[in-house]
């Protein structure tokens, strides 16, 4: 399956435009929604037939092939029922007894997950500090030298979140994926708190980019979706092929309105991001404040990283506060900011990321993951200002 070409807009001109219908007199502007379960057909149910609503839905080709073309892939995505179910699927990539690299503070749900699956022997798994380009360098080559008889294909793959959730720790993507591949490894990235307006990890070299279209692809906190991005038809298969027989469909609906939010992305991301800065910067000289990661932050671990090869710094902060009591003190104080997880919405959302069992115990108990939104900056820093003079009274 292939898609055909499409003139070379800017990402904001794209999201705008892309998964429209073809134009004719009296054609609706926008992709109507199919509900249906089952397709009408005769002939051979071979790949790529509709056939029945596990397999494909006339609703998500729009989505699918707009958020393939926002990534620079020459295939279309494959929609997914939620993140995790995405993320499952790409794991199901690498071969039986096979090696997962991945970031100690990749998102909890993907450690989690990865972490069970390798308790039941189906591959190994190896963490590593993805700052350290070196040390992932040679976690990789370890595992491609140790997997140099295997028979099967993708015996090691390298997952990459970066930034990372919730520590924003900015990975050297185009060196990571430059030698994983050299060494033989398959390269899955996480591509989720950059979006592809900042930063499209297949222009590099990755095999499939990730997503869960929940946070900043849909927009609203109204829905549960995911995305897998391959850059190759043969590598599609296998997750179609995975997501049919798994069953890890998307709604029609929901798929519906992660393409209306899809329009706005570049204005949400826009907006946030240029608070976001604003935020870090003065959240910096609060005295309640230990540590601000942010990548916007020149003195950010990060930030040289992020300014070469990403087109801004994202909505994400995280902060250090001490005490896991603390944290909860500045959450309660909050009225503007929403105590909620998730991130990626309209509305800015505050959360201790501790207060989840799964998350790794490296992440400090005192750490607040902000998710800025789309709010007056001014409205927002009082808001949170207040909170955090709290912690100092």
């Amino acid at each position: 399956m292939s898609m055909s070409p499409h003139r070379a807009h800017r990402p904001a001109t794209r999201v705008v435009d892309l998964g429209r219908p073809a134009r004719g007199e009296d054609t609706p502007v926008n992709p109507p929604i199919t509900l249906s379960s089952t397709y009408v057909g005769t002939g051979e149910v071979a790949s790529g037939a509709r056939a029945y609503g596990r397999y494909s839905n006339p609703t998500w080709d729009p989505f699918e092939e707009a958020l393939a073309r926002l990534e620079g892939a020459d295939v279309p995505a494959l929609v997914y029922g939620s993140g995790l179910a995405a993320i499952a699927s790409a794991l199901d990539l690498v071969a039986p007894g096979g090696t997962v690299i991945m970031p100690t503070h990749t998102y909890q749900g993907a450690l989690l997950g990865a972490q069970e699956t390798a308790r039941t022997g189906r591959f190994d798994l190896v963490t590593v500090d993805v700052e350290d380009t070196q040390a992932v360098i040679a976690a990789v080559r370890d595992a491609t030298e140790a997997q140099a008889a295997s028979a099967h294909e993708r015996p090691v793959m390298l997952w990459i979140e970066s930034p990372t959730n919730p520590m924003l720790e900015v990975a050297d993507l185009p060196a990571l994926v430059e030698r994983a591949k050299a060494d033989g490894a398959f390269v899955v990235v996480d591509n989720t708190f950059a979006t592809p307006l900042l930063q499209r990890p297949l222009e590099v070299g990755a095999d499939v980019v990730v997503h869960s279209v929940t946070k900043y692809l849909a927009g609203h906190s109204d829905v549960v979706l995911g995305a897998c991005v391959p850059a190759e038809a043969p590598v599609r298969d296998l997750l179609l092929h995975h997501r049919s027989i798994q069953g890890a469909i998307a709604g029609p609906f929901d798929v519906w309105l992660a393409l209306r939010g899809l329009r706005t992305l570049a204005l949400r991301v826009e907006r946030s991001g240029l608070s976001a800065q604003t935020l870090a910067e003065r959240l910096a000289g609060h005295s309640a404040v230990r540590e601000v990661r942010f990548p916007g932050l020149r003195d950010d671990p990060g930030n040289e990283r992020a300014a070469a090869q990403m087109d801004g710094f994202g909505a994400i902060i995280a902060i250090d506060v001490g005490q896991a009591a603390a944290a909860e003190r500045v959450v309660d104080r909050c009225e503007l900011w929403t105590p909620a997880t998730s991130l990626g919405g309209v509305e800015s959302l505050i959360e201790r990321r501790r207060r989840h069992t799964a998350e790794p115990e490296s992440v400090p108990d005192g750490l607040l993951r902000l998710s800025v939104g789309i709010e007056d900056v001014e409205d927002l820093w009082t808001d949170l200002a207040e909170a955090l003079d709290t912690v100092i009274a």
